[in-house]
């Protein structure tokens, strides 16, 4: 139950659509690997999942799962097994026979599939339920069950669909342990197409962020968060930090000053913009000599443990994660601190971080001389 998968200058354009989906992309994922396609919707990725399943023919480029092209085979014969968002049980058979039909359709005599199922029930913490209707079942226990269904088909990839996304909070925690524990004993190539970024970290080795048709970065979270590829990847991942300025001798000049950046030696002096994620950044006493820049608390957001610290500077608003118990009011001077190995440069053209602030609250002027509070609605500090 695992394979090589490999997409190789892929194109495809919907029928009547003025531009492609994606064009020359590229996927590659090692057999027993679990890669996350994450990206917003109308990005492309289920259609990814689709032409690898073989239910959507791309215009150009190849498939190969195990170094053969599939292309020419019929979506039954490739292997592939797809749990979607929703279960879609057969309703008038039992759980059991519909586990039961993967290996049914590979040919498997009724007994032997029947026995099969009953494994892969067990695997997925269903083993009572063999004989009941899936419409007697609850949300979290037919998606097991469609689950079970898909591994007991053998596939050599397993195609997951953005398949938690409709489970609240806590079933969802659920399937995603039952699917790590699964992964630790079956060891399924899998792809995942996702919009949640924890759920990408947490369920798959690499991640793939495919924005606008365009594969923008692919690598381990912890690549993806430390060293974004583009200002675009910086944004989508979360990344609230951005400071216009340019490279000059291996500092980074901007309103800030001139900021020394070990990554600067490296690169050719011109237009560069540091950006440095919230999380890494840490709130001193103004007085601090390792403070960074100095500036006036507009508002601190709950965010569960932590919370997050807007703060107004000379360089418009700046924010940061404050750890339990460090609590600001509005108004308060406060230093932040930028680790320099947490920084990064990025050369792409940006208009000014005001185009970050308004995209996430709504047009708000930050004026640190005038302590402005100009406030965005709370929900756009919840869809954070």
């Amino acid at each position: 139950m695992t394979a090589s998968l490999h997409l190789t200058d892929v194109s495809r354009t919907h029928e009547g659509a003025p531009t492609p989906v994606f064009t020359g992309l590229e996927l590659h994922v090692a057999s027993g690997a679990a890669i996350a396609i994450l990206g917003p919707s109308g990005s492309g990725k289920t259609t990814i999942l689709r032409l690898i399943a073989g239910l959507d023919t791309p215009d150009t480029g190849d498939i190969r799962i195990n170094g053969a092209s599939v292309l020419a085979r019929p979506p039954e014969q490739r292997g592939i097994a797809m749990l979607a968002q929703r279960p879609r049980l057969f309703p008038h058979m039992s759980v059991l026979d519909n586990v039961a039909f993967g290996p049914l359709m590979t040919g498997a005599p009724r007994r032997e599939a029947r026995r099969q199922a009953e494994q892969y029930l067990d695997l997925v913490q269903l083993p009572g339920l063999a004989r009941r209707r899936p419409s007697t079942l609850s949300g979290g226990q037919q998606q097991r069950v469609a689950l079970a269904r898909a591994l007991a088909a053998s596939p050599a990839v397993l195609l997951l669909d953005e398949p938690f996304s409709a489970l609240d909070p806590s079933l969802r925690a659920d399937m995603h342990q039952l699917l790590l524990e699964l992964r630790a004993l079956l060891q399924p190539t899998i792809v995942l197409v996702t919009h949640d970024h924890q759920e990408a970290v947490l369920l798959a080795d690499t991640i793939a962020v495919l924005i606008d048709g365009q594969l923008q970065q692919q690598g381990t979270a912890r690549q993806l968060y430390e060293q974004p590829a583009s200002i675009t990847v910086s944004r989508f991942l979360g990344c609230l930090n951005e400071i216009p300025g340019k490279l000059v001798s291996g500092c980074h000049v901007s309103a800030l000053g001139h900021f020394p950046v070990p990554q600067a030696e490296h690169m050719p002096d011109g237009p560069a913009t540091l950006v440095i994620r919230q999380e890494a950044v840490r709130l001193v006493d103004p007085t601090s000599t390792a403070a960074t820049v100095i500036g006036w608390v507009e508002r601190m957001v709950s965010l569960g443990a932590r919370s997050l610290v807007e703060v107004a500077t000379t360089t418009g608003p700046l924010f940061a994660e404050a750890p339990p118990g460090q609590i600001f009011g509005s108004g308060d001077m406060v230093g932040m601190v930028f680790p320099t190995e947490q920084c990064v440069l990025l050369p792409d053209p940006v208009m000014c971080r005001g185009v970050r602030g308004s995209a996430l609250l709504a047009g708000r002027r930050s004026n640190p001389g005038s302590r402005s509070r100009h406030l965005a609605p709370e929900s756009t500090w919840a869809e954070r």
